[in-house]
């Protein structure tokens, strides 16, 4: 039987964990497959679109900048992601349809839930940025019983793109995100800033509430600036790594129909390739 071929498209993939997680389950369940890193410009999205469709590869995982420009390429997309018009996994079907999913709000309901649990729903939740990742956390937050949703980026159009999707969504602007941020229970970094080798926030969080929770999705490096701030200031604070590993064990699902074992091995294995 030929290797299975999975992997993830995106730009930059180099920091990317999913190989490591994935290909630790692959040898846990005794699946022959590989997981691959594809890090392709926008213009050569279609060529592993191609792939997909002649089967040589057999499943993708999407993340910046393509998790909305990947859609038009595939059949129809279901679930969360029609919800939220973001995709971060492909497969085919059995009539051979590409079908587009996201697990990216499963992954941050799961992975937050327990840091989210003890938060009333009346509770203020600012998300930073505008991207492929900002409608998987509102339709997570939502579904979490989170509505007093407000989002904020330094493209304010943006922001009004994704108030079309979420009418009840409020909108700051970026000008003003320093004197914003007292309003907020929870804030949610949603960008690729404080990525490693990549730029940083140049606003200063300090006007914030002392019983604030700060979420960055980033999970590489495992500390970010704004995390090792905040933490000085002994605020709650989470990385991205709970939500890379619950968001992947869905796709994993999808994919294979097992339903992988989070265990301590595949924890302490993520952490030390996290440089």
């Amino acid at each position: 039987m030929d290797k299975l071929i999975f992997g993830i498209i995106g730009n930059p993939v180099s920091h990317s964990l999913s190989p490591i997680l994935h290909n630790y389950w692959f040898k846990k369940y005794n699946i022959s497959a590989e997981y691959k890193l594809y890090e392709v410009r926008e213009n050569e999205i279609k060529n592993i679109i191609k792939d997909l469709k002649e089967r040589k590869i057999n499943g993708i995982n999407v993340t910046l900048p393509y998790k909305n420009i990947i859609i038009p390429h595939l059949s129809r997309t279901i679930n969360d992601a029609k919800d939220t018009h973001s995709v971060n996994t492909i497969f085919m079907d059995n009539e051979g349809s590409l079908i587009g999913e996201n697990t990216d709000v499963y992954g941050f309901q799961a992975g937050y839930l327990q840091t989210l649990s003890g938060v009333s729903s009346n509770k203020k939740a600012l998300i930073i940025g505008a991207g492929g990742v900002a409608p998987s956390i509102i339709l997570a937050l939502k579904k979490s019983n989170i509505n007093e949703i407000s989002l904020i980026n330094r493209t304010y159009e943006k922001s009004l793109f994704l108030k079309k999707k979420f009418p009840s969504i409020q909108i700051a602007r970026w000008e003003n995100f320093e004197k914003e941020i007292r309003k907020f229970d929870i804030i949610i970094n949603a960008t690729s800033l404080g990525l490693k080798k990549g730029m940083d926030f140049d606003v200063k969080f300090e006007n914030f509430k002392d019983n604030l929770i700060y979420i960055d999705t980033i999970y590489n490096p495992k500390q970010t600036k704004m995390i090792k701030f905040f933490r000085s200031k002994n605020i709650q604070t989470s990385n991205g790594l709970d939500m890379l590993i619950y968001q992947g064990q869905k796709s994993f699902y999808i994919w294979n129909k097992i339903n992988p074992e989070v265990d301590n091995e595949l924890i302490n294995l993520l952490e030390k390739n996290i440089k």
